[in-house]
């Protein structure tokens, strides 16, 4: 089991997770809410919801949400803020205990992309969305966002021909427009508009001084000896420069369809 796919280590990362990456896929979130017409009310499912980027803004924004994550540590943040238009469920979207139809519209922001079987993930959402309701999935384009991103391009400056941390199956399969467009239909969507959308994130240069929590538990970064991150520290800092926060320019595709 990759380390991804493995619930005992969202629920380890639950609360970094919501400090870090949160506030920058909501970013993404709210760009997934603005291409569906959604009225007040309606039902929304956001599955491997995460910490709620999706669901908060849903439900924020007058829907009736359903938040599910196979991680307990997810569910648990999720719960915790109190929305009375939100349920939180530990749920395996690859196998959702959902009657068929019963959603208006069905989100998975950088979610299903992390299943073992993507494409279960995706049958799995059209066929709770009602007929004439919508599909939304937001999947990264190429090595991935954010810290992930970066780490991904420094290293292969720095040690070219090194082999990094595979990405998760469905970011390639699914990063090109066609064929993204493609697996949505497959799985019984129709009619998919595929957008791409791209925002900074905003690195706070001073995080550098705590290398192993900026980066985490990432491959890319526990598999390198403490010579090969400093000198990774190192090179970051001379992309910084003078600048205390550092762009990390970070491009999602975004799948709308119908049922």
């Amino acid at each position: 089991m990759r380390t991804f796919e493995d619930p005992d280590h969202w629920d380890t990362a639950a609360q970094h997770y919501e400090q870090t990456a949160h506030p920058f896929t909501v970013k993404y979130a709210r760009a997934a809410l603005s291409m569906v017409a959604l009225s007040p009310g309606d039902r929304v499912l956001d599955v491997a919801a995460g910490t709620g980027a999706l669901a908060l803004a849903a439900a924020r924004a007058g829907a009736q949400v359903l938040a599910t994550d196979f991680s307990p540590g997810m569910v648990a943040r999720i719960a915790a803020q109190g929305l009375p238009d939100v349920e939180a469920r530990v749920m395996d979207g690859q196998a959702l205990t959902l009657p068929d139809g019963g959603f208006d519209a069905v989100f998975s922001i950088f979610g299903v992309i992390m299943f073992p079987d993507w494409r279960k993930g995706l049958s799995e959402m059209a066929r709770v969305t009602r007929p004439g309701g919508y599909g939304v999935v937001a999947t990264w384009r190429g090595s991935g966002a954010a810290t992930f991103l970066l780490l991904s391009q420094v290293r292969r400056a720095l040690f070219p021909g090194r082999e990094g941390m595979s990405m998760p199956e469905a970011v390639a399969a699914l990063s090109e427009p066609e064929d993204f467009a493609r697996e949505m239909v497959a799985a019984g969507f129709t009619d998919p508009q595929i957008r791409a959308v791209t925002f900074d994130f905003e690195l706070d240069v001073g995080a550098l001084d705590e290398p192993d929590t900026l980066f985490g538990m990432s491959p890319d970064w526990t598999s390198l000896t403490d010579a090969e991150k400093r000198a990774v520290v190192a090179e970051v800092r001379q992309m910084a420069g003078d600048r205390t926060i550092l762009p990390i320019p970070s491009t999602a595709l975004i799948g709308v369809a119908r049922r």
